[in-house]
Order: structure tokens, then C-alpha cells, then sequence
């Protein structure tokens, strides 16, 4: 499994931040490459909440089903794949100097083989360049 950890420090209120993360609508305005984060039934938040989610990997387009399987108000996300392509998430906020630390953690699982290999290639840069974006999407949305 591959795993990709980021944290920052981000200017402004930890509710603020969070209310932004969690809100399934943003997710690809701040996510890089996910083209669709859809909710499965009725339930949009926390516990037990369930997504389609599409994401454009260079040439490849993966689709994923995660499910919130950890969630404390202006704490904690935790997005688990339940089908498709192998993909977790974990956001952590808490209070710092200068404003809320924020971390992220994208762990994900390969398909075996040459297709594999081929996608291990382009995800780990991909991954890196993801979390660089979101951090940005995130001040920008808190200067508005």
C-alpha cells in the first residue's frame, strides 16, 4: 500500500476549515483530479455516509465507493474504499499557533501486475502534487 502524509498549518478557524473538507460538494474544487464525489442515499456527512467518486490519474480514470467510517465534528474524517479502486483518507484538524494543523493521509492499494506497475508510476507523483493543490484550494477558499 502506498501512503502519502502531508501536514500544514493553515490561517483561520478549525471549524471554518473543517466545515469546508466535509462539505461533499467542494471535494473536487479542492481535491486535484476528482471529477466526481457523489453521495449514495440521503445521508451527506459523517458516519456512515457513502460516496461515488471518480478520479482522472493522468490517461486513467479510476472510480472508487467510500464510506465514512470515523467522524468527530471539527476533528476528524475518515473516508474507507468499500469498492473499486483502493483509496483512503484520513483529515485530522486541531488547533496551533497561527491557526489549525491540518493533516492528511492517502493511502491506496495497486491492482497487481503490469497495469500495476504502470499506475504505481504515475500516482505517487500524482499523490504529492494532489496534496500540494488541496492545501492551496484551502487558503484560497478561506481569503473569500
Amino acid at each position: 500500500m502506498g501512503v502519502v502524509r502531508h501536514e500544514s498549518v493553515i490561517d483561520g478557524p478549525r471549524e471554518r476549515i473543517f466545515d469546508y473538507i466535509n462539505a461533499y460538494q467542494n471535494v473536487p474544487e479542492y481535491m486535484f483530479g476528482v471529477k466526481e464525489f457523489s453521495p449514495v442515499g440521503d445521508k451527506t456527512s459523517g458516519l456512515g455516509s457513502v460516496f461515488e467518486v471518480s478520479i482522472d490519474v493522468g490517461p486513467k480514470t479510476l472510480k472508487s465507493t467510500v464510506e465514512c467510517v470515523e467522524w468527530v465534528e471539527n476533528e476528524l474524517i475518515v473516508l474507507k474504499a468499500i469498492e473499486g479502486f483502493k483509496a483512503d483518507t484520513t483529515w485530522r484538524f486541531a488547533d496551533a499557533d497561527g491557526g489549525t494543523r491540518v493533516n492528511a493521509e492517502f493511502g491506496y492499494t495497486l491492482p497487481g501486475g503490469l497495469a500495476g506497475r504502470a499506475l504505481g508510476a504515475v500516482i505517487g507523483p500524482f499523490a504529492n502534487q494532489a496534496v500540494r493543490y488541496t492545501d492551496g484550494k484551502i487558503v484560497e477558499h478561506l481569503a473569500k
